[in-house]
């Protein structure tokens, strides 16, 4: 079956969310996502942090599953993971991002081919990045999902600078949400949201939403903190591979019930800056 604007809203219509429409003018085009997510210490790094913030663990499985509602599967071309770069690779301890994109891919048939372990497979990762990034035109635009630092984008956008293929840049939307993500850096070297965008010279057409965290209330955004009772319907959901879902979010480091990342699929498909537990539950559905 074809999807189309039509059968998309009628589905929101159907499960009760207030059907804004698609963010962005986004018709169906392409989705190219990068999300950090790395358990392996960065010993190298003298910040605050060695390791990246476990969010991604249930938010990757959260986004995946929101694709594959909408039957989206084949538009995903792209998705890099463990991009907290230098990104050593996962030896020491359990590659819980892995398991999630694997575990995704398994109940929902998304082609493996275009998952990337950045610790494992970082040049293959950038490369195959560059080559989305230079396809992209008016009438097949990318819309890049950030969910990590900005580096690892940095570096496929040079390549395509480099290539000559800049011009391609105009046709890549970005989503963020994260202060954080668009400006955080691991190395003295390393290069903010606002470079990458300066070195597509303003070609790379930015969004940033307003921020998917919302800890002191519970019932908003994507992320309750310690409270989990606004999960219980998805601990307890009847379909099994929906409820893996809430495994993975249990898998968090620091314990906090937090998928924020997966706020930026949900706006682009719906025009919704404020999803919550309940909208996530009514999106689902009762299978995918």
């Amino acid at each position: 079956m074809r999807i189309t604007p039509f059968i998309i809203m009628a589905f929101f219509a159907l499960i009760g969310i207030k059907a804004n429409g698609q963010a962005l003018n986004y018709n169906f085009n392409r989705i190219a996502c990068s999300a950090d997510g790395n358990a392996q210490p960065d010993l190298a790094y003298t910040g605050k942090y060695n390791y990246a913030d476990p969010d991604d663990w249930g938010a990757t499985p959260a986004t995946l599953a929101m694709i594959a509602k909408l039957k989206l599967q084949d538009k995903l071309v792209h998705y890099s993971y463990n991009n907290f770069m230098p990104s050593p690779p996962h030896t020491t301890v359990i590659n819980y991002m892995k398991l999630g994109v694997f575990g995704a891919i398994r109940r929902w048939k998304f082609n493996k081919n275009v998952f990337f372990d950045v610790g494992e497979k970082k040049e293959q990762a950038i490369r195959h990045l560059q080559k989305e990034l230079e396809k992209s035109t008016k009438e097949n635009p990318l819309y890049f999902i950030h969910m990590g630092p900005s580096e690892f984008f940095y570096q496929a956008v040079a390549r395509v600078v480099e290539k000559g293929s800049a011009e391609a840049l105009s046709h890549v939307i970005v989503i963020s949400h994260s202060g954080y993500n668009d400006n955080h850096l691991r190395r003295p070297n390393h290069h903010t949201m606002k470079q990458v965008i300066k070195l597509s010279e303003n070609r790379i057409q930015y969004k940033k939403i307003k921020d998917q965290n919302s800890k002191n209330s519970p019932t908003k955004g994507w992320s309750s903190l310690h409270d989990w009772r606004v999960w219980d319907w998805l601990k307890n959901h009847k379909n099994k591979d929906i409820a893996w879902l809430w495994t993975c979010m249990k898998m968090h480091k620091e314990l906090r019930a937090d998928i924020s990342d997966a706020g930026m699929i949900y706006y682009l498909f719906t025009g919704d800056e404020d999803g919550n537990p309940e909208k996530f539950k009514a999106f689902l559905g009762d299978s995918i």
